[in-house]
């Protein structure tokens, strides 16, 4: 076995093994074959899709799995705000609407919230869901405008079948709807760092949608880039579907910021466009821009090592938080994918499956496509473009008499003495929206309030009235019943049903 290894002659002095570089080389040998066993598996995986058009694809765009990149250390924020809403430009043309495409990611399941299904068709205001809201949204630009915005849905493989059949009632409105679907990857078992699927056909719990920033293979791959660009479309507008705020158009007393940033992105050439806002104790884990040697990027919780994780969430560091209202110039997103193609930092999100088996997600997000645009930068909106439902306290907001609906926008109440929004926390018991139907007879009347705290079993009756501070608690065991009519105003009420004056 000797000629294995090189002959060295007698003299030859040794260098001493350091325990630095000891782990180095095991660290890397044992992420090598780690690396190597895991894309024999895809590709294994990969072998067993039936489709054969499928199958190319997927060895095409292969799946991407990598380190997380911690964006450190931080400089000082580059948010170049651009300009403040109110002194952008005047609201575009119809010729520069005629251009514009709305995109909403429509992957989600609402699971947080007790939905199986997609979680855009919840209802969430006067019987109408997400989508019936976007859809009169658009409609309502398209009729009064005189112009084809279109509407864009990415969905994902847990949403698709049913975002098909819901969009079939809108057959008879003035817009066109465009869906496809978004990318599965497998979910990594974390013991063995294996992909969780053994075939492709596998339960739909092995699998996952990566996230949002998926958006850009997504929307090349599925032929929908190309389609918008062939129609004449150059600028797209993503948003959550579960963000209210995100509209297609504003009230005329507080006319078209949206359309303003459209006009400001003409104005200015940029590429890229990511709406932020002002940062609140509510907002402190949201991804923020930063400047990475002289790179506007952004850098989100998940990317940021523990013992930065409380500077990260400082207001005063870091004031505003990335909405994920971002405008995109497609044909500059087509020249990127043609040519370097999208390097998005990955983010690992560890899960728990249903079962209790501990996975793995790798994830990005559609705003740390920032760097790779021309001219991109953030525009500092109102908070009012930044109204998403991820809990029932937020639905109870959202269906109060604290708004309205106009062409399917939300609209505060001008009988609302206060600019801000009253904080609501719900507890536990009212975290499904199947507990938190039942434990509403009617939404309260909330135009006055500032605060409201709910713990444990309690019921509200119909037309009761909640005003300034409201704390109910209800202990263990005890159930407390708000009766009909009811008004609370600066009350505590606590499990002995005694009412305290706050």
């Amino acid at each position: 076995m000797s000629n294995l290894a090189p002959p060295t002659s007698a003299n030859t002095s040794r260098s001493p093994r350091t325990r630095g570089v000891s782990n180095m080389h095991f660290k890397s040998a044992t992420t090598g074959v780690t690396t190597k066993t895991m894309r024999n598996e895809l590709n294994r995986l990969v072998q067993t899709v039936a489709d054969p058009t499928t199958k190319r694809k997927c060895r095409e765009q292969g799946l991407r799995h990598g380190d997380a990149v911690l964006l450190l250390p931080l400089h000082t924020l580059p948010h170049r705000k651009g300009q403040e809403p109110g002194t952008l430009p005047k609201v575009t043309t119809p010729d520069a609407l005629n251009k514009l495409a709305v995109l909403k990611v429509n992957g989600g399941l609402g699971t947080s919230m007790g939905m199986t299904g997609a979680k855009s068709a919840l209802e969430v205001k006067d019987d109408m869901t997400f989508l019936d809201l976007t859809v009169r949204q658009i409609e309502h630009l398209n009729t009064t405008h005189r112009v084809d915005v279109p509407l864009i849905l990415m969905t994902s493989f847990n949403t698709h079948e049913d975002t098909l059949r819901i969009i079939k009632k809108y057959a008879n409105q003035q817009l066109r709807i465009t869906t496809f679907n978004q990318s599965r990857y497998p979910r990594i078992l974390k013991e063995t760092l294996l992909p969780a699927p053994q075939t492709a056909d596998d339960d739909k719990k092995s699998w996952y949608p990566p996230g949002h920033g998926d958006l850009y293979n997504a929307l090349l791959h599925s032929g929908v880039l190309d389609q918008l660009i062939a129609e004449g479309k150059e600028y797209l507008f993503v948003s959550n579907s579960d963000n209210l705020g995100a509209i297609a158009e504003l009230r005329p007393s507080i006319r078209s910021v949206d359309q303003q940033i459209l006009q400001h992105m003409i104005d200015t050439q940029a590429e890229f466009i990511m709406e932020v806002t002002d940062k609140t104790k509510a907002d402190v884990k949201g991804g923020t821009l930063i400047d990475y040697d002289g790179q506007v990027r952004l850098l989100e919780i998940a990317q940021v090592p523990s013992e930065h994780v409380e500077d990260f969430k400082s207001i005063r560091k870091f004031k505003i938080f990335n909405t994920n209202n971002i405008w995109i110039n497609l044909k500059a997103l087509k020249r990127i994918m043609e040519n370097e193609g999208m390097d998005l930092e990955i983010i690992i999100n560890p899960k728990t499956t249903d079962d209790g088996q501990a996975v793995i997600q790798l994830e990005t997000a559609a705003g740390a496509a920032v760097k790779h645009f021309k001219g991109a930068h953030g525009v500092n909106v109102p908070r009012s473009r930044f109204l998403p439902v991820k809990s029932c306290s937020d639905l109870l907001l959202i269906k109060s008499d604290i708004y309205s609906l106009e062409h399917g926008q939300l609209v505060i109440n001008p009988s609302r003495m206060f600019e801000n929004t009253p904080v609501i926390k719900l507890g536990d018991h009212f975290k499904k929206i199947q507990q938190f139907q039942k434990r509403f007879k009617k939404i309260p009347k909330i135009i006055e309030l500032d605060h409201l705290t709910v713990t444990g079993d309690v019921y509200f009756g119909r037309n009761v009235t909640l005003r300034g501070t409201v704390i109910v608690v209800a202990n263990e065991g005890q159930r407390i019943d708000i009766p009909d009519g009811c008004i609370l105003e600066n009350r505590l009420l606590s499990g002995n049903l005694t009412m305290t004056d706050l």
